[in-house]
């Protein structure tokens, strides 16, 4: 791996780091974050490997073994389950993969605009238990609703809440994809990828604990400058 290339990975995963999010976030705010710069190259190829795994969820075209090819991590398989109210089979001739409960609109301009959708908060079952993304026995998780009968089931509020560039990932992914916006139901690849998303997301997500104890280690131990 070239130094421009480690650094850049290496960037990518102090970024990532809560910790780092937290210490820095008004240089984050300002778009002027600063970087610690690991004092050894051993460090900073390390810092650059987890950097990888952040690029490899963040790209939704690239394969990630565990939770979007091969066998599924099980923290993730009960994530974003597509579901039919009351039980059945989906039907997309019939319009069940339709986004109809309010998620986008156009603007002034044709400018897409975000709306409401519908999200239900319910309580956490079993089988949905994962304290790593807040889901604990007697808390909430999310049901999102395409349409009155159709949803993804559980949903880490965690993983809703999460942004890129301040946005809403999956809502902004949604707005777009309201059948008045978009003149046709999803497909179900479509319907498939909000799942894939969701369980991306997630794999991030618990990559925190990792990522923090690299940008600790790193910030502890820094290049002279």
């Amino acid at each position: 791996m070239s130094a421009a290339t480690a650094l850049f990975y290496h960037s990518l995963a102090v970024l990532h780091a809560p910790a780092y999010r937290t210490a820095n976030a008004g240089a984050l705010r300002q778009d002027w974050p600063r970087i610690p710069l690991p004092a050894t190259r051993a460090a900073l190829l390390a810092s650059a490997e987890l950097g990888q795994q952040v690029a490899a969820l963040l790209d939704s075209e690239r394969p990630v073994a565990g939770v979007s090819s091969g066998e599924l991590r099980s923290e993730l398989r009960p994530i974003a389950i597509l579901s039919v109210v009351g039980g059945g089979q989906i039907n997309p001739d019939a319009g069940d993969l339709d986004l109809t409960v309010g998620w986008g609109y156009a603007g002034r301009g044709g400018i897409t605009m975000p709306a409401k959708g519908r999200v239900v908060e319910r309580a956490v079952s079993d089988a949905e238990h994962c304290p790593e993304l807040g889901l604990n026995p007697g808390g909430a998780t999310l049901d999102i609703y395409l349409n009155d009968k159709v949803y993804w089931r559980n949903v880490p509020p965690v993983v809703w809440a999460y942004t890129i560039g301040g946005y809403q990932v999956l809502k902004k992914w949604l707005s777009y994809r309201e059948r008045t916006l978009l003149g046709r139901g999803l497909s179900v690849a479509e319907a498939r990828e909000v799942q894939a998303i969701a369980r991306r997301i997630a794999a991030l997500l618990l990559m925190g604990a990792q990522l923090d104890t690299n940008y600790q280690a790193v910030a502890a131990e820094t290049y002279p400058q």
